[in-house]
């Protein structure tokens, strides 16, 4: 069973999540990590954090991808 978190910014190195939906925000945002393979189901696991929380290296579909929190605000998750 899986417990919900909204926020990528809440996970720590080593959380895996779900992407459960991208929210409204910038069009440019959404796109850019649609076109990144940050889709909804995608499976996902926090790599690192940096100092103040951002970016975020997250691992995902066999590749590490960088994420501002302007960015990761887009994506609606849950925890697996």
């Amino acid at each position: 069973m899986s417990s919900t978190s909204n926020r990528v910014q809440d996970l720590k190195p080593g959380d895996t999540a779900r992407v459960v939906r991208l929210s409204k925000g910038d069009r440019g945002y959404r796109q850019r990590l649609l076109a990144m393979g940050m889709t909804p189901g995608v499976v996902f696991s926090i790599t690192r954090v940096a100092p103040f929380g951002d970016p975020i290296e997250i691992s995902v579909r066999n590749f590490t991808l960088t994420l501002r929190k302007i960015e990761a605000d887009i994506l609606e998750i849950e925890r697996v």
